[in-house]
């Protein structure tokens, strides 16, 4: 039982709303599209397998549904604090099961609001690389740093991760640098 992102009716609980879900139709550039964010009522990464199976569920439907397989249709989309994304085993265990068959999703967008104090432990007391970000070399996905203090460049991030995402069907991670 998620919230409504047009902003009809009340989410009841007290909790922040994200925590709670959110599904809903928009129409960008004339195009319908359908957004959906899964409750996750912590800071925690355990939603992202859910996400993940989520999303891959959507595309065998689809594919079931048109007799085509195109993964492009359905983005999953990740939100990571920049600790949780270098200290939570599983954003590892996604990345490592991102290229098997029965895994893939076609690529996921992994987006890292790095704080650069998460959680208020310094990075030197909490990875052994110098970028959260670094745990996705393991798949050789492309990392994108970015300042954001500087929206117009985060967009041009996005962007550009998107379209390297629905190209070559593989994962890529926006790492933004900002402040609490």
């Amino acid at each position: 039982q998620g919230g409504n992102t047009q902003g009809a009716g009340e989410f009841g609980s007290g909790d922040v709303k994200y925590h709670l879900g959110a599904s809903s139709d928009r129409e960008f550039d004339g195009n319908e599209v359908h957004l959906s964010m899964n409750a996750n009522p912590s800071h925690l990464e355990a939603v992202d397998p859910v996400v993940l199976g989520k999303s891959r569920s959507k595309q065998e439907m689809l594919h079931r549904e048109s007799g085509t397989l195109d993964r492009s249709t359905v983005l999953p989309l990740l939100l990571h604090g920049d600790a949780a994304f270098a200290g939570q085993g599983v954003v590892s265990e996604c990345f490592a099961l991102s290229g098997l068959s029965g895994y893939r999703t076609g690529g996921t967008i992994h987006f890292i609001v790095n704080n650069q104090i998460g959680f208020t432990t310094s990075p030197i007391y909490s990875r052994s690389s110098p970028y959260p970000s670094d745990v996705a070399l393991m798949v050789q996905a492309p990392i994108f740093h970015v300042n954001g203090d500087d929206p117009e460049a985060v967009t041009y991030a996005a962007k550009i991760a998107t379209e390297y995402r629905q190209k070559f069907g593989k994962d890529v991670v926006i790492d933004m640098f900002c402040y609490r």
